[in-house]
């Protein structure tokens, strides 16, 4: 967890307090008290999301060369071999993934996990479906890890792939807005690992 994470949740309580304030407040019949406590409290936001632009846009974009782990806590996914094949306009990429666990004591997974290959102009690409395949988001003991592989489907004029992912949430959705330095998604620089 960091800094970010932590300051998210502070200002979350925070937030929860002075609503609750300000609608006691007004409840009481003390309306300009309860318009006090939301000015302060929209201007401390707005310099919240002020800050959480200006660190998107500040921050260098965060890649992980292939073959390292990129960690959420204790789920860690590692592409471990890319293979290209091209046919008329399309590439085929199929990554073979490493997912494991570096917990120590409970089973766990991601739950909710995605994964995207992504251009240099931001387009978005899925993996093709495969019913057969270890989803993303399996359970795995303390220490454990398994293998799968995706096969992605893109254009051939796709420059500066890389894969991103995340669980939970969707790609660019709230809490990468909300969390300080969290997703990058505003000025297309999301942390990925780089495929090409």
């Amino acid at each position: 967890m960091s800094v970010f994470d932590l300051l998210f949740l502070l200002m979350f309580l925070i937030s929860l307090v002075a609503l609750a304030a300000a609608a006691i407040a007004a409840i009481r019949g003390r309306r300009s008290s309860a318009l006090r406590i939301l000015l302060v409290y929209g201007l401390c936001a707005a310099g919240y999301l002020a800050a959480g632009i200006a660190v998107d846009f500040w921050k260098p974009q965060r890649v992980i060369p292939a073959g390292d782990p990129w960690c959420f806590d204790d789920w860690c996914l590692t592409v471990e071999k890319v293979s290209r094949t091209q046919a008329a306009a399309r590439i085929s990429y199929q990554l073979e993934l490493r997912i494991s666990s570096r917990a120590r004591r409970a089973a766990q997974r991601a739950k909710g996990a995605w994964i995207y290959l992504i251009d240099d102009q931001g387009r978005r690409y899925s993996p093709d479906p495969d019913p057969t395949a270890i989803p993303l988001d399996v359970l795995l003991q303390p220490g454990e890890s398994v293998t799968t592989a995706r096969v992605f489907e893109v254009p051939a004029d796709a420059r500066g792939l890389g894969l991103v992912t995340g669980h939970g949430g969707p790609y660019c959705g709230p809490m990468d807005l909300l969390v300080i330095g969290a997703g990058g998604c505003l000025f297309h620089k999301p942390a990925m690992i780089r495929i090409e």
